[in-house]
């Protein structure tokens, strides 16, 4: 009886984009050799292509909280400051959708204090860690089928240690429904 009270809401981030994409900037002899004879179109999007394009990014309110302060997993498997975002791309009366999702890594760590990139510490063991690390991933392999995980902590710094921790994990849980990949901006910048 209180539905009409009740306001669904989400935090996060909504965009939605009508693109024409114009190919009259170039000429006709750009568009064909002497092999290929001009073709006519057929149809108005042919010519100027319509696309409408979405960008939805819905935050997870479960371990929500600054940068610093929210780090890792919890034991119910929910990570810190967890992130879903969804391109939509809508042409010719198809839809496209690309889902990626962001999260703090799966392991019990944190960040004391307040300066600038302060040194992650462990703050569980391995096998304390095995059960909530398996919850998360259940609930994203139950969400999403598949998933590649592409690490981005750094490799050989003062992360090294959550990096670690996080393949260590991976290769406990040994799903096939799983594929990680450890990319470190610092090896490529």
């Amino acid at each position: 009886e209180v539905d009409f009270w009740i306001i669904p809401i989400i935090q996060g981030f909504v965009q939605i984009e009508e693109l024409v994409v114009n190919y009259s900037e170039s000429s006709d002899d750009d568009k064909s050799s002497p092999e290929t004879p001009p073709q006519e179109c057929s149809c108005v999007d042919d010519v100027h292509p319509t696309f409408l394009v979405a960008l939805i990014s819905r935050r997870s309110r479960h371990r929500a909280g600054m940068r610093y302060k929210r780090r890792g997993v919890d034991k119910n498997g929910n990570v810190a400051n967890y992130v879903e975002t969804e391109q939509l791309i809508h042409v010719h009366n198809h839809t496209l959708s690309y889902i990626q999702t962001r999260g703090s890594v799966p392991v019990f760590w944190s960040q004391v204090g307040y300066r600038y990139n302060p040194r992650p510490r462990l703050d569980k063991s391995e096998n304390e860690t095995v059960p909530c690390f398996r919850a998360h991933f259940e609930e994203q392999l139950k969400n999403y089928k598949k998933q590649v995980i592409i690490n981005l902590v750094d490799q050989t710094g003062r992360e090294k240690i959550i990096g670690d921790a996080y393949l260590k994990q991976v290769l406990l849980y040994n799903n096939a429904n799983l594929t990680y990949v450890s990319f470190d901006f610092h090896e490529h910048w």
